[in-house]
């Protein structure tokens, strides 16, 4: 079955499913309270995401935008950690800095990474590691073909 055509095991928060080919990841935003604040579920994590107090939240968290931002800088450090590894080399502390720029009128979205290494990683590894930077699997969803599929359900929610 295509990928962008399935549909997330309904019984349950979080579902993770790997088969040969698909990758399924699921994460659930419920309210928290009367508030813009939400909890996130994400397997058996969970995470506050809220709104900054100039945009009527109570900023007790990241906002959605900021998360997509720490989402594509750690992964981007974690796929050129994981890569070393496997090639033995010892590269040291990695950092990554994203800004992002959402898309505006006439203005696509913008990231800008800036990664940083030891000064002592041998040039040939520098340059190695930032094409594997781009094959993270956060930076290739959003350089991607991006499909949505919605649809709401309505439920009776108790009292």
């Amino acid at each position: 079955m295509d990928r962008r055509t399935q549909q997330p095991n309904e019984g349950t928060d979080i579902h993770m499913t790997q088969t040969p080919g698909l990758t399924r990841i699921k994460a659930t935003a419920r309210r928290d309270g009367d508030t813009l604040r939400h909890t996130v579920q994400v397997r058996d994590h969970q995470v506050t995401i809220d709104e900054p107090l100039d945009a009527g939240g109570d900023d007790t968290g990241p906002d959605p935008q900021e998360l997509l931002a720490a989402s594509l800088a750690s992964c981007t450090a974690i796929t050129m950690e994981m890569y070393a590894a496997r090639k033995g080399w010892n590269i040291g502390h990695v950092e990554v800095d994203v800004q992002y720029s959402p898309a505006e009128r006439g203005c696509p979205t913008k990231f800008q990474l800036v990664m940083r290494l030891a000064d002592d990683v041998p040039e040939e590894q520098v340059e190695r590691l930032r094409v594997i930077a781009a094959k993270c699997p956060v930076h290739r969803a959003l350089d991607g073909e991006v499909m949505f599929q919605e649809r709401i359900e309505r439920v009776h929610l108790a009292a």
